[in-house]
């Protein structure tokens, strides 16, 4: 019978922590909390507001302080891949890092490890919150920051047909089409709103996580009727405008509860060495964001 409470901090509680900006809309210390107790852990993870310009130092801090791992979510995502010891063949692969390990070898500091644990995690979730198939399907994707950039490089290893990706900043959309053409030929790789329909529309952007934000979707280059489902990694709120546009106009849709889950059951593994209780993370994320 899993446990449902923590025992008190004390001396030996290991730490973890998510850091982002911003971050108080973040369900990953539910999820986490949650899940080392469940296994009877004495393990704590907190969350941390920090602006891009201290994440060294936040990074650095956390090593000093011999923090078990770390999270990083917007905008951190890209900028940490220059700042570990090491990359992982996930973060290699992906180009980014959402997971940092702290590994002591017992002899000096210990070694920043960086892994991505994001790009598997939005394929599972796609699949078993939405029954959708990658291979062949047209996608279009929204954003290309740490997030969207995984995204993009994962959706194309999954075999879309066509991949449309939109972004604030061209440039930063035709570099990653640029590496795309490079790795994954067999992948069309456009810049821009697609002028037919397509099966997956995803948002990678932050637009959405305030109540102020708009659409990250310009609707009038592209109507949510030409999308069949729409997949928001935002999770907090639950139902971003996008997603209750695309409910209105008939679209399968899903939030990001799913890949929050498989990402954050990946890095607890990473750090633990233990298989993650996914069902009771997954029901510690619904609580905190659902409130049930």
């Amino acid at each position: 019978m899993p446990q449902t409470s923590l025992a008190p901090i004390n001396a030996a509680t290991r730490l973890c922590a998510v850091l982002g900006s911003p971050i108080r809309h973040s369900a990953s210390p539910a999820m986490h909390n949650a899940a080392f107790a469940a296994l009877g852990l004495n393990w704590r993870y907190l969350a941390f507001e920090v602006d891009p310009k201290n994440l060294r130092a936040a990074i650095e801090g956390a090593r000093a302080m011999n923090f078990a791992g770390l999270n990083l979510t917007v905008p951190h995502k890209l900028l940490a891949v220059d700042m570990v010891d090491e990359l992982d063949a996930s973060a290699k692969t992906w180009g980014a890092v959402n997971t940092i390990k702290f590994e002591s070898d017992g002899d000096g500091k210990p070694r920043a490890i960086g892994f991505n644990t994001d790009a598997d995690a939005i394929v599972t979730s796609l699949r078993e919150d939405m029954a959708v198939e990658l291979r062949g399907a047209k996608a279009l994707l929204l954003g290309a920051g740490g997030a969207g950039r995984t995204a993009a490089l994962k959706l194309a290893a999954e075999s879309v047909a066509e991949l449309f990706l939109v972004n604030r900043t061209a440039s930063k959309a035709e570099e990653i089409a640029v590496e795309i053409k490079k790795q994954f030929p067999a992948v069309k790789v456009f810049v821009g709103y697609p002028q037919v329909p397509v099966e997956l529309l995803l948002n990678a952007t932050s637009l959405g996580l305030k109540p102020s934000d708009g659409s990250p979707l310009d609707e009038k280059q592209f109507s949510l009727k030409q999308s069949r489902a729409v997949y928001d990694m935002i999770y907090q709120p639950a139902e971003t405008k996008l997603l209750a546009g695309a409910k209105a106009a008939g679209c399968k849709t899903a939030n990001g509860i799913g890949m929050l889950v498989q990402q954050g059951a990946k890095a607890f593994e990473i750090w633990t060495g233990q298989p993650a209780p996914i069902a009771v993370m997954r029901r510690a994320v619904e609580g905190s964001v659902y409130g049930i």
